[in-house]
């Protein structure tokens, strides 16, 4: 073979390098197995290898390349995976959630190599001419006529803001316009859901919560056409109230845990329901006339043909109807919206009326469930966290302005920029998010794991961001009463954290390990396959895995050497280097991912510190993604560089943190050494990113004291006013003017740095100043009326002794219920589900759960100055 040597007068050490060149584009584009063979078979022939080698070689890489030899070694492969149950044991209930939904972007994220021209062409969401009416009418209306201090003294909404809401169905959002709803766009429910949260959290609970997971829902897409004509044009004017009843005492985020049982018996030719339930958490259950109820169905006598354990239902059953249980309700956190424990004894409805979509419906109802949640989960909650953080970037802003210590505003130190600029640039990350995933929902997708993601980074985010804000105002945050603009929020931020599936598991189980199934090319087709025995199908996802896993190694590790450079950017501009850290980010993240799947297999199911390492590493590149979208949308504006870049280097900056703690607790057989060593050390000194700097902090935080078109644009989705009788208007009211009185300051102080004027406080040198000639008279009348509006806006709540314990109950007369209907029972499969509250509430009587209201106007709920 030397005469063969087509390397013969080349250097030993560049024949080497250029065969490595060629090995890493093979590698590092994901070329096929023949290509990879042919340039083997070229370097052996080049270095004048003997011709059994090249022979061996040959042989060898046919194994790999030719289909019907392949398939023999597969079915081998196949064999020893079964012998090793390499597979995650699935129950029915888990199989249903990871089929539900679509993949979207998300998919890209998923792949070590992410186009980028994909993900910068989806749908920045906007609304229509119609939506965009109904938010600047009946949405703003309903916002000026709620108080929420009054809401929270009454344990109640006003009962002209539930006319309102029947009136202009606000129930009614997402049902048909053919069944006399409004038929509106995902994102026009996510702002409508937004802007009435901002004002009050019981507002926005009780306007998405029937347009959430509920009968409106379920029916709209599964109901009969009876089902339809006679409750969904109910539902949209509010003559009928829904409700959703699934979680249990026995079955929160464990669903398929459902004690509640429905059996079918025949009545005059005609088949019935008896039913019996006892459930908890469910909102608006006491005022419903209507109960969305999940139960599993058991038909003994096999009347239906179908067996006698059909598993989870649902079904509508009119609270009017024998046997249901209402009147209580929960205090969750003393936040007043509805919500509500109900029983149900020996309840008997009519099959084909009552289960969703019929007899067909008929064990059907956890698939509907997470069809409904794959896309319903990101659209209410993330709304309603995305306009309370930027309630809390408008709030926290003015009173940074207003709020003086030292003769100097507050936002002015660098403690207090610190955190207004990690709200800042949340509420533009969220923002961002909230319209990118609306504009997918809007196009059809439902994507479950996307969904997951925005429910519990949002809450999340939201969950730090109030923390934040409460340390930057202080004593203001402290005393409750109708002053006080953000202790409501912190007091009931928790719930949205345990609701639709508590956050914990949501990160741990939900959005990797259905995301690795879901998102991963090949191994949901490498489940099926192992599940079905099929050889041939095993074969044309396995070997391509293969492929995919060489492929992101050397991306990786090529991407990681050149940080990024490697890598494409759809656009130029400042943008464009967070584009190609997405890739390195994506190509390392993708290589991880099956690397703690190759070595691990179903193990990781329950290794959850590692998949919820992996959840926020796939969570921040999808934040990060919705915020290069948003900065492209909206024209890669210069004044809101600095928001793009912190939310950047901020999303960045967990993907490393979770990379580290991956390297460091990853144990792959063998290799272990290598990742918590060299990989670990490499990836300390080269991070893909640290938190943003002082400098882009500082701008953020500065923009947030600035009123103006700008911090309305990063804040669009809140209700705001100028009102300086209202508690948010009253902030902003001040911080307009002190902003507009703030020259007029500089020239006083400026005088009494020249002498012309004493040395004391500007504010109460506003005659001598008119009087030297400093200001002028209409200078002075705007440095006294933001003086006057600074001094009302710092003020606090106080009450009378008589008038604060007005409001108090004696213990006794309000002792919580919590019995027991002995009849129900608890079992179950231990399925994960997505719907739950947690497993603690204080269960109170219907009649003492009013007992500690108190009306507004008593002296109770008024503020002294």
């Amino acid at each position: 073979m030397d005469a063969l040597s087509v390397f013969a007068g080349t250097p030993a050490w560049a024949a080497v390098i250029g065969v490595l060149l060629v090995l890493f584009v093979l590698g590092f584009t994901g070329a096929p197995a023949w290509a990879w063979a042919l340039a083997g078979l070229v370097a052996l022939v080049g270095f004048g290898a003997p011709v059994w080698l090249v022979v061996a070689f040959a042989a060898l890489s046919a194994v790999f390349v030719v289909k019907p030899i392949r398939r023999v070694l597969s079915g081998g492969v196949m064999s020893l995976m079964e012998k090793l149950q390499f597979l995650p044991v699935i129950s029915e209930t888990e199989q249903e959630a990871i089929d539900a939904g679509t993949v979207w972007v998300e998919g890209e994220l998923f792949s070590g190599k992410p186009d980028g021209k994909r993900l910068l062409a989806q749908p920045y969401a906007g609304l229509t001419e119609e939506e965009q009416a109904f938010l600047d009418g009946p949405v703003e209306e309903l916002c000026q006529m709620v108080d929420d201090w009054e809401v929270w003294q009454r344990r109640d909404l006003p009962e002209a803001v539930w006319q309102k809401l029947k009136d202009e169905k606000f129930f009614g959002l997402i049902v048909p316009k053919a069944y006399g709803g409004h038929g509106f766009s995902p994102s026009l429910n996510s702002a409508v859901v937004a802007k009435a949260a901002s004002v009050s959290s019981t507002l926005g609970i009780t306007v998405m919560v029937p347009n959430s997971l509920g009968p409106a829902e379920l029916l709209a897409h599964f109901g009969t056409d009876a089902q339809k004509d006679h409750w969904l044009p109910k539902l949209a004017t509010g003559e009928a109230i829904p409700s959703f009843a699934l979680t249990e005492p026995g079955a929160g985020s464990d669903a398929g845990a459902i004690s509640s049982r429905g059996v079918v018996f025949e009545r005059d030719g005609e088949l019935y329901l008896k039913l019996n339930w006892r459930k908890r958490y469910i909102t608006l259950a006491a005022i419903s006339d209507v109960l969305g109820l999940a139960f599993k169905l058991e038909d003994p006598d096999e009347l239906l043909g179908k067996g006698q354990h059909l598993g989870i239902t649902c079904a509508l059953v009119p609270t009017d109807t024998e046997g249901v249980v209402l009147g209580k309700r929960h205090d969750p956190l003393g936040v007043p919206f509805w919500n509500c424990p109900t029983e149900g004894h020996d309840v008997v409805v009519k099959l084909e009326d009552a289960v969703i979509g019929g007899t067909a419906g008929c064990g059907r109802g956890w698939r509907m469930l997470m069809q409904s949640l794959a896309a319903g989960r990101g659209i209410s909650l993330p709304a309603s966290a995305t306009a309370g953080v930027q309630q809390a970037a408008r709030v926290a802003g003015a009173h940074a302005l207003i709020r003086k210590q030292f003769g100097l505003s507050i936002g002015k130190f660098e403690g207090i920029e610190e955190p207004l600029a990690r709200i800042g640039g949340w509420a533009y990350t969220m923002e961002a998010a909230r319209r990118y995933t609306n504009g997918g929902l809007d196009q059809g997708a439902a994507p479950a794991v996307v969904t997951a993601m925005m429910k519990y980074n949002t809450t999340e985010l939201f969950r730090k961001a109030v923390n934040d804000a409460m340390d930057i105002l202080g004593g203001n945050a402290i005393s409750r009463g109708p002053r006080n603009p953000i202790a409501s929020a912190y007091i009931g931020l928790p719930v949205s954290i345990t609701v639709e599936g508590a956050n914990i598991l949501t990160r741990t189980l939900m959005i990797f390990g259905q995301g690795a199934i879901r998102c991963h090319p090949y191994a949901l087709k490498e489940m099926q396959a192992l599940m079905a025995h099929d050889v041939k199908a095993f074969d044309s996802a396995f070997w391509p895995h293969i492929g995919h896993v060489v492929r992101n190694a050397f991306r990786a590790v090529g991407l990681s050497v050149t940080r990024g450079l490697l890598a494409g950017s759809p656009v130029s501009g400042p943008a464009a280097p967070y584009w190609r850290k997405m890739a390195w980010s994506s190509a390392t993240f993708a290589f991880l991912a099956d690397v703690a799947m190759g070595t691990l297999g179903g193990d990781l199911k329950r290794k959850e510190k590692l998949t919820g390492r992996f959840a926020d590493i796939f969570s921040w590149m999808y934040l990060g993604t919705a915020v290069l979208r948003r900065f492209e949308a909206e024209g890669q504006r210069k004044e809101d560089r600095a928001f793009m870049e912190w939310s950047m280097q901020y999303a960045f900056a967990q993907i490393q943190d979770a990379f580290d703690g991956l390297f460091a607790n990853l144990q792959v057989p063998g290799a272990t050494w290598l990742f918590r060593g060299p990989i670990a050390a490499w990836s300390r000194i080269n991070r893909i990113a640290a938190l943003p700097s002082d400098r882009t902090g500082h701008k953020v935080a500065a923009a947030l004291q600035m009123p103006g078109e700008q911090r309305d644009r990063i804040t669009p989705t809140v209700f705001t006013t100028l009102d300086p009788d209202h508690t948010l208007g009253r902030f902003e009211h001040a911080m307009r003017l002190c902003y507009e009185a703030e020259a007029v300051v500089i020239k006083v102080k400026d005088a009494i740095k020249r002498r012309k004027l004493p040395k004391q406080h500007p504010a109460t040198l506003i005659p001598q100043a008119v009087e030297a000639g400093v200001i002028t008279r209409e200078e002075a009348e705007l440095l006294q009326r933001a003086e006057d509006a600074r001094n009302d806006a710092i003020q606090v709540d106080a009450f009378d002794n008589e008038d604060y314990f007005a409001s108090a109950v004696d213990p006794a007369q309000v002792t919580p219920d919590t019995s027991e209907v002995g009849a129900v029972t608890i079992e179950g499969d231990g399925a994960t589900a997505a719907v739950g509250f947690g497993d603690a509430a204080t269960v109170n009587a219907g009649a003492t759960a009013w007992a500690g209201a108190v009306e507004p106007e008593d002296p109770a709920a008024e503020e002294t100055a």
